[in-house]
């Protein structure tokens, strides 16, 4: 190659890599003036600011993070409307860009589990509701995974499973006119275990477990409470029936008592 040709390609590689480090230097400085409008909770400035950071540099995950976020902090959970719902599909479509390139990223997984959790509060439907929480739960099983020591994880999946159980329960007594406090007759009875049956037995496996790591996690405890009492209500004898009952009644004494330690303790 003759030399002119060479000096040019030379030439013409410096600037690419000019170029290139340039889009970089321009993508921080979107990054950083959506941060600063994040801050003060200006999150459409703050949302154009990270996608010019993303089209500068597709590999600035930071920015994409930020993008997500900034969609997730608008989002009102429980909120039917299609809008507040947009707000939500969208922080998780770029959570999940997230996860393409960082799988095991812990902030995208709990947004996007947190976010189907709020969606499915928004829900008039049990099937609507259930397509959230089981999304949401699904997410959890993938933290556990990452971090199996921590309790909130599977206390998650426990909220969700009571809060499927006592919405089954609540429709299958509402047009008979059963008190929650009655058993069910046999045939009403046989269809809330075939919708409630496997929710329950893993609401109290998910609950136990965040107990077991951490002994004095009162809000899981209060769960197992009313979890035990959802399961009385799949009991096929009135003996099995008292029996998750009297384990309810211990697990309510158990958080009361733990409660009541805590507010008696010394303020450090």
């Amino acid at each position: 190659m003759r030399r002119p040709a060479k000096l040019a390609l030379v030439l013409a590689l410096s600037a690419l890599v000019f170029a290139a480090g340039c889009s970089k230097l321009l993508a921080r400085d979107e990054l950083n003036k959506g941060v600063r409008a994040y801050k003060a909770a200006q999150y459409e400035t703050a949302i154009e600011h990270f996608k010019r950071a993303i089209e500068l540099d597709p590999s600035l995950l930071n920015a994409r993070i930020y993008l997500a976020t900034a969609y997730a902090s608008q989002f009102v959970p429980g909120n039917p409307s299609e809008e507040n719902k947009q707000l939500a599909m969208s922080a998780i479509q770029e959570f999940e860009r997230v996860l393409e390139k960082d799988p095991n990223n812990v902030v995208a997984l709990g947004y996007i589990a947190s976010l189907y959790y709020g969606l499915g509060g928004g829900e008039k439907e049990l099937d609507g509701i259930r397509s959230y929480f089981e999304k949401s739960k699904e997410f959890r099983r993938k933290l556990i995974q990452i971090d199996p020591q921590e309790p909130e994880h599977y206390y998650s999946i426990g909220v969700l499973d009571w809060a499927l159980c006592h919405r089954a329960n609540e429709e299958i007594r509402l047009p008979l006119k059963i008190r929650p406090d009655e058993p069910l007759p046999a045939r009403a009875r046989k269809e809330l275990v075939e919708k409630n049956g496997a929710l329950a037995d893993e609401g109290v496996e998910m609950l136990e477990k965040a107990i077991q790591i951490n002994p004095k996690y009162v809000d899981a405890i209060a769960y197992l409470n009313l979890i035990y009492r959802q399961k009385a209500d799949l009991a096929e004898t009135p003996q099995e029936r008292e029996h998750y009952f009297d384990l309810a009644d211990q697990a309510f004494d158990r958080q009361k008592r733990l409660r009541e330690e805590a507010q008696a303790a010394p303020v450090q």
